[in-house]
């Protein structure tokens, strides 16, 4: 088995990992958003801190990367209680797609903070996955869009916090990364479910116990993945998240996205699919040059 064969693998587990999260959370019902969050950083913290231990590494990291562990953790703590908010209002489909549109963000943030060069064809597929976003969300004058914002905005965060860790590279193992984004949740969020926590039935618990140990299934199949072989060669994979998402929300919800959503998921897939072409097409171009010369 190639080392490309082997990320996609991982990717597509990773993929399965996060819909199964989703499927949870929705499942666990009325129980506040921010008692979710801590149910699903809490159960991260204690699985990723074993493998820290096991390892015998820093829990915390390195005093040099403080500022940009600190930065990825309060920008991913947003990004998920937004994405929650989004998965109790929205068909999950909706909500996971929207979220999706994260690595889009990614590239305009790397812009802005790292000055990586953008291309043509990524400002076009920014462009048209904007465009796709409008068929899921069908703008109106109302509340009823404030869910499909707050999914917007899950994306934007999640793309800030991908950003700080592609400023962080490789200076810290992946597991004390997730130890310290899930234990900062953690500490950060404790006051305040405590203050206004409600209590939950031993289904609703369950519920979100599972959905903690899928989201970590699924934060390190995505770690793993790329570690086998670069996003722009098998990135795109990350996208059958929604799939296994929509046929999860139709078996055990009755969810089913209008033809609405279905176009736009149609123009957000084909936007990354174009960009994952692309950037493969240009790494194959670069290497052939490197050979000529």
């Amino acid at each position: 088995m190639t080392n490309r064969t082997k990320g996609i693998l991982y990717l597509l587990a990773s993929a399965f990992g996060f819909s199964l999260m989703t499927l949870f959370v929705k499942l666990s019902g009325d129980v506040p958003t921010l008692q979710k969050t801590i149910f699903r950083n809490g159960v991260s913290m204690v699985i990723s801190f074993f493998f820290v231990i096991y390892f015998k590494e820093r829990l915390f990291g390195k005093r040099e990367n403080q500022p940009l562990l600190l930065l990825r953790s309060v920008l991913g703590m947003i990004g998920i209680i937004l994405l929650f908010y989004a998965i109790d209002h929205l068909v999950i489909a909706d909500a996971d797609m929207l979220n999706k549109m994260s690595p889009f963000f990614t590239i305009v943030f790397a812009a802005i903070f790292l000055k990586e060069h953008v291309k043509r064809f990524q400002v076009i597929s920014i462009i048209v996955a904007f465009l796709g976003t409008l068929f899921i969300i069908k703008p109106s004058f109302s509340l009823d869009v404030v869910p499909y914002a707050a999914g917007i905005l899950s994306a934007i965060f999640a793309g800030a916090a991908y950003t700080a860790l592609r400023a962080l590279g490789n200076r810290e193992k992946f597991y004390t990364i997730v130890f310290y984004f899930s234990g900062f949740t953690t500490v950060v969020l404790l006051p305040f479910v405590i203050y206004g926590y409600e209590p939950m039935t031993m289904q609703q618990t369950i519920y979100l116990l599972l959905g903690g140990v899928f989201a970590t299934i699924g934060q390190f199949g995505i770690t793993l993945a790329y570690k086998f072989a670069p996003a722009k060669e098998i990135s795109v994979f990350n996208y059958f998240t929604v799939v296994f998402t929509a046929l999860l929300g139709l078996t055990f919800l009755g969810q089913a996205p209008d033809i609405y959503s279905i176009i736009g998921y149609l123009i957000i897939f084909g936007a990354s699919f174009y960009m994952f072409k692309k950037n493969k097409d240009d790494n194959v171009f670069s290497v052939e040059s490197m050979r000529k010369t």
